[in-house]
């Protein structure tokens, strides 16, 4: 009997790992909720990048309106993969868009928008990811929506895309204005 039983515990332990992995082989790698969704944005102070002759930012600028936090860095191929959606929302949209650059040399975040162009109202460099850190950021770019009461109300990881900056994006930033 205990044979028996010494069997079938790792046949037991085989089945239910395949069925939890069975079950999770359609799930979308990039839906990750964030713990700071329907919470306040993390207390920070960011000085400005010197080489961009633009303001840093704080907590206290995420209130008052709708505002659009940008994680990127120059080293960052996804990033400039989606710098055109992020131009595009600043053309069309009236949200203040704030970048925190991160763990970047002034003078390559500089040159980054230089090349391709400013969407940003203003950039703040954290330079030791702490920042990041506290916002849950573990790799960039990721963009969120932060709400009037600074409120954070969405969360994209990855690079934007067409598909997702009409699909997501722009639909978050209608929700946050409600």
């Amino acid at each position: 009997m205990m044979r028996y039983i010494l069997f079938g515990l790792p046949l037991i332990a085989l089945v239910a790992l395949v069925a939890i992995f069975a079950l999770s082989i359609n799930r979308d790698p990039f839906l990750v909720r964030s713990v700071l969704i329907d919470k306040p944005a993390p207390a920070f102070a960011l000085d400005a990048v010197p080489e961009l002759g633009m303001p840093g930012f704080e907590t206290a600028t995420l209130t008052d309106h709708v505002s659009v936090v940008n994680v990127f860095a120059s080293w960052c191929i996804p990033c400039r993969a989606e710098h055109p959606m992020l131009l595009a929302l600043k053309d069309i949209s009236d949200v203040r868009m704030l970048g925190i650059n991160q763990n970047d040399a002034p003078e390559n975040a500089r040159a980054f928008l230089a090349e391709l162009g400013n969407p940003y109202d203003a950039v703040g460099a954290d330079r030791d990811r702490r920042v990041s850190i506290d916002w849950g950021v573990y790799g960039v770019p990721e963009t969120f929506v932060v709400d009037a009461d600074g409120i954070i109300t969405f969360k994209h990881v990855g690079p934007l895309t067409p598909e997702t900056f009409e699909t997501e994006l722009l639909p978050a930033i209608a929700r946050a204005r409600q």
